[in-house]
């Protein structure tokens, strides 16, 4: 084959013979025919030549020209390349499923007037997967299926009012919640609503002596008058205890601006929790009224006598079977004397059911009787003691036998120390310790190293070397450490205990 002259080659050139496609220069066309041609076979690389380069300088383009040439790839080259790269797709997760929010709740209507309802209701509960966009209102007329779309665009407040309504028309509206995993079923008024003007609404002043138990006696008249206000005139409407008034036990009468609740003759089963409903439309408002028909209470069920002694006596009895449908407030004893008959008063509104009566004559013998009290007033009857007590005289007394004593002498020493107690406020309780002596000890009581002294609420007795101290109607205020404390010429000697007053929760 002749050989071919040299031809020098711009850059632009020379980049592209790297590659498998060769330029064709002007040569005699036998020759290029003989000559095998392979780059040209291999189409594939030639979308893969770069953009043209900048101009680089002259003598890079030689030392690229001098660098040995890297054959282009064949397409049995590339082949396996593109099949290693091959990577089979991984299964993509599945996509989670979109819950949509719960029903709002609480649907109904605030205001209305003669072109405008307003409605408010309560958030769902869940606003499921998404969060919420807001509530989409319609309302239905009255003899028609179509419901009228009143926000295209979701409502973020609970409250919302629709305007531009027809006066005169009966609507029902239904409301949902709407977010992008989608609505929730929708929640609708009970009932149509008429579009009308309220000019007043209802509400009922009630007196304030009716904000507290009213209470009456069995037999006496129950006339209450409460008034109200509203415009158009208002539905009234009384119930007892959750169920429709009897008009047997209890008239009503409704006048223009109050309404009145007349029984003629109390019973105790008129007893109850009234409640007045005051209506225009679906506004409305409510007041209960706690009636309560009392009685005077049956007499305690028994009364004992329990002990006599110098000028007391002792008593005790149990409450009522029946208080009367009221609080036992208290008890009244009273006495009489066996010879004349006549009863006098000894207590009035006692709490306890027992107490002593103390002050009787000697030589007289008593009976004794209790009246159960509450707020209407006395029992009828009382409790009368069956056993009769009798004050003996001290004129005959008994000398008890004359012993020689021993003369024996010894500081004081307590035989029985005091106890911890324990008591509950309003409730006596006592103090108990033994000592001996000789010559017999001065007992002196303490309440937190503070002598007691004579102080009318504590009582010291000491009875053959047994002291005891009675704390009257005791309070928080008089717990603390108590000090019984024995002295004569020989020495002291004491002993302490504490003392809690609990308040019953």
């Amino acid at each position: 084959m002749p050989a071919k002259a040299p031809i020098k080659k711009s850059p632009a050139a020379q980049a592209a013979t790297s590659k498998p496609q060769v330029t064709p220069v002007s040569e005699p066309p036998a020759p290029v025919q003989e000559a095998p041609a392979p780059a040209p076979e291999v189409p594939a690389p030639v979308p893969e030549v770069p953009a043209p380069t900048p101009e680089v300088p002259a003598s890079v383009q030689e030392d690229a020209a001098l660098a040995p040439k890297t054959p282009a790839p064949t397409t049995e080259t590339v082949a396996p390349v593109v099949e290693a790269e091959i990577v089979s797709p991984e299964p993509q997760p599945e996509a989670p499923k979109k819950e949509p929010p719960s029903a709002p709740k609480d649907l109904v209507v605030d205001d209305v007037n003669d072109s405008s309802l307003s409605l408010k209701w309560k958030a769902p509960e869940s606003e499921g997967s998404a969060a919420l966009d807001g509530y989409l209102l319609e309302y239905q007329k009255e003899g028609s299926e179509e419901w009228i779309q009143v926000n295209k665009e979701p409502s973020v407040s609970t409250r919302y009012q629709i305007t531009n309504l027809t006066a005169g028309d009966k609507i029902l509206v239904r409301v949902k919640a709407s977010s992008e995993a989608g609505s929730s079923p929708h929640v609708s008024l009970e009932n149509f609503v008429q579009i009308r003007e309220i000019v007043d609404r209802p509400k009922i002043r009630l007196p304030r002596y009716l904000r507290q138990t009213y209470i009456k006696q069995v037999g006496e008249a129950v006339n209450l008058v409460i008034p109200f206000q509203g415009k158009p005139k208002p539905q009234v409407t009384w119930s007892k205890n959750g169920q429709p008034l009897d008009p047997k036990s209890a008239s009503v009468r409704n006048g223009e601006t109050d309404t009145i609740l007349f029984i003629r003759k109390a019973e105790r089963k008129d007893s109850g929790t009234y409640e007045l409903v005051v209506k225009i439309d679906t506004l409305e408002d409510k007041a209960k009224i706690d009636i309560k028909i009392a009685e005077c209470p049956s007499p305690p069920k028994s009364i004992k006598l329990l002990d006599v002694w110098g000028f007391n006596a002792a008593l005790e009895w149990t409450p009522p079977l029946d208080d009367g449908n009221a609080e036992i407030k208290g008890y009244t004893v009273q006495k009489s004397d066996k010879k004349t008959g006549e009863w006098f008063t000894v207590l009035e509104h006692y709490r306890q059911t027992n107490c002593t009566v103390s002050d009787l004559i000697m030589g007289n013998s008593y009976y004794f009787r209790v009246f159960a009290e509450n707020l209407c007033g006395l029992s009828e009857k009382a409790a009368v003691t069956k056993d009769c007590a009798v004050i003996k005289k001290t004129g005959v007394t008994y000398t008890p036998p004359q012993y020689k004593q021993r003369e024996i002498e010894e500081p004081p020493k307590f035989t029985q120390v005091l106890n911890n107690r324990t008591t509950t406020n309003g409730y006596s309780t006592k103090l108990f310790c033994c000592v001996r002596g000789s010559p017999r000890p001065k007992i002196v009581w303490m309440k937190n190293q503070m002598e007691i002294g004579e102080d009318p609420k504590y009582r010291c007795l000491v009875n053959h070397g047994v002291c005891s101290l009675e704390i009257r109607k005791p309070c928080p205020f008089d717990g603390g450490v108590y000090t019984c404390k024995a002295i004569n010429s020989l020495g002291e000697a004491s002993v302490d205990c504490r003392l809690d007053v609990k308040v019953p929760q």
